[in-house]
């Protein structure tokens, strides 16, 4: 007989929290690009790009930010303004709740290697350490019975339960 959750389980609550803390952050960030104008308009976006090719971006990740996304800067800066409000919607009221962990997942992983490049010498542990300023994972998978979906993300310090599995 498989074990089913119920509401009042613990650690859909937590996820649920964790999920809608998650959601705010995202809201809060893409809604003052989406309503201002600084970054998607005025070259903060272009402007973040350029500080990441200064301070050291990943190497592989240098040709992508000079060829692709300096020239089609006002654009992407548009996608990632809609894009952190859509994930942050999505988070908040439970809807669509996997595509956007995916899509913020994906997000996270280009802004991490985009930055903070400690340089080809450092220990492996330096090379996450080095972005903690600012690499908040914000893969909360929604739970699910699906099999062939992972049960948490690798980079998340944090335990994701799944349906019909003791926690």
């Amino acid at each position: 007989m498989p074990i089913t959750s119920t509401r009042s389980d613990p650690n859909t609550r937590a996820l649920a929290y964790l999920r809608i803390g998650v959601g705010v952050l995202f809201l809060m960030f893409g809604e003052y690009k989406v309503f201002g104008t600084q970054f998607t308009l005025g070259g903060g976006f272009q402007g973040w790009i350029t500080r990441f090719l200064t301070d050291g971006a990943y190497p592989f990740m240098v040709p992508v930010l000079r060829g692709f996304v300096l020239p089609h800067g006002t654009a992407i800066a548009f996608l990632v303004a809609y894009g952190e409000l859509a994930i942050g919607l999505a988070l908040l009221t439970g809807l669509l709740v996997r595509a956007a962990s995916i899509c913020g997942l994906i997000y996270m992983l280009a802004l991490l290697f985009s930055s903070n490049y400690p340089g080809p010498g450092v220990a492996p542990w330096q090379y996450f350490g080095a972005s903690l300023d600012h690499s908040v994972w914000p893969c909360v998978l929604e739970r699910s019975s699906s099999a062939d979906l992972p049960t948490s993300c690798p980079c998340a310090p944090f335990y994701v339960a799944r349906r019909g599995r003791a926690a």
